[in-house]
């Protein structure tokens, strides 16, 4: 299932608002340990977990387009095949260049300028996951076996594009309904080898890293350890996966999955963790799929190199971001996320949420 259009939530996000004071308190701010953000967060109770649930309609999609270059039957159509894993069936998952990539895959990296005038060329690698032949499948409602099937590919790739020298970080994400900035309606994640790493990586290494000095521990193996204590936030755990609201949410059902095995990156999973992270992922899809009425959504997993798995400060993560909210003014201008709805709540919203058994 996916929405087919873009709903705007009808809710007063403006700092400042406090509604009704007899429903909460006043906003509070609270710091993002992992990116060292403060995220204003409303308490007053005006706005709740329910508000969020998208009562729209919802289209049907066939198992098959025609028209889609992404179906099993239309492999022709992006003939430019990097890798595949099938069974006696046919292929289960595909990955293809992606063929409006800004990065050229041919040039070698070139570096040039002046102190205050860098540049370099625009070098990488930019690869399509087809996650499914089949054009109604998503996270949420393809098999687990299918879903296990695109982990495994996430960490044989991460582990192949690293490979090329010119790569220095990947980032791994997935658009999903028009809101997130795609339109293409089948199930796809991308990977892109930059030759550069984003400031935003590197502010965060350097965060994880100050941690690491400053107490000996990691930072994400501290945060799982307290958050699973305190379990307010925590909406499912197994045995090597997390699922969770961060503390200082930037928005409405942002979540957190950590594995509890500290891990720089994604490329030494084991099958143990890659069926239990498929689980999770999948757990929490249906959740919020269910939940809020299959909202659009962003997803992204930030994982060091292969050569950082045995790093002491990294630790993976993925970040979902349901596309429910909307930046107000106040965000434009101070740069700080406005969380309209307390975290510990929309956790409670999504734990009692109910769905059909895996």
């Amino acid at each position: 299932m996916h929405r087919h259009s873009i709903s705007v939530k009808n809710i007063a996000l403006n700092f400042g608002h406090s509604g009704d004071s007899k429903c909460g308190g006043s906003p509070e701010l609270r710091l993002n340990p992992l990116t060292r953000e403060w995220v204003v967060i409303e308490k007053s109770g005006v706005v709740k977990p329910e508000d969020f649930v998208e009562n729209g309609p919802i289209k049907e999609l066939t198992d098959h387009s025609g028209t889609c270059h992404f179906c099993v039957g239309n492999e022709d159509s992006i003939p430019d095949e990097i890798y595949r894993l099938e069974d006696e069936k046919g292929w289960k998952v595909r990955v293809v260049r992606n063929r409006f990539s800004r990065l050229s895959e041919e040039s070698p990296l070139r570096r040039w300028g002046t102190e205050l005038q860098r540049t370099a060329n625009s070098v990488g690698l930019h690869e399509i996951i087809i996650e499914t032949p089949f054009h109604n499948h998503s996270t949420a409602s393809m098999p687990l076996d299918q879903l296990k099937s695109v982990i495994e590919t996430y960490k044989k790739r991460l582990i192949e594009i690293y490979s090329d020298q010119r790569v220095e970080y990947v980032v791994i994400f997935k658009n999903s309904g028009l809101s997130s900035g795609t339109s293409c309606e089948h199930s796809l994640t991308q990977m892109v080898g930059l030759p550069v790493t984003p400031l935003q990586i590197r502010d965060r290494v350097e965060a994880y890293m100050k941690f690491h000095d400053d107490t000996g521990e990691c930072l994400m193996c501290r945060l799982i350890r307290e958050e699973i204590q305190d379990g307010e936030r925590i909406v499912l755990e197994n045995e090597n996966f997390v699922s969770s609201i961060p503390y200082a949410a930037f928005s409405p059902f942002h979540l957190w999955i950590f594995p509890k095995r500290h891990s720089g990156s994604i490329a030494d999973m084991t099958p143990e963790e890659i069926q239990d992270f498929a689980t999770i992922l999948k757990t929490t899809m249906l959740k919020l799929c269910h939940g809020l009425g299959d909202p659009d959504f962003n997803f992204a997993i930030k994982s060091g190199s292969p050569a950082n798995c045995a790093s002491r400060f990294q630790h993976w993560y993925m970040s979902i971001v349901p596309r429910i909210s909307y930046i107000s003014g106040f965000e434009i201008a101070s740069g700080m996320y406005v969380n309209p709805v307390q975290p510990e709540l929309s956790a409670r919203f999504l734990r009692k949420v109910a769905i059909p058994q895996l």
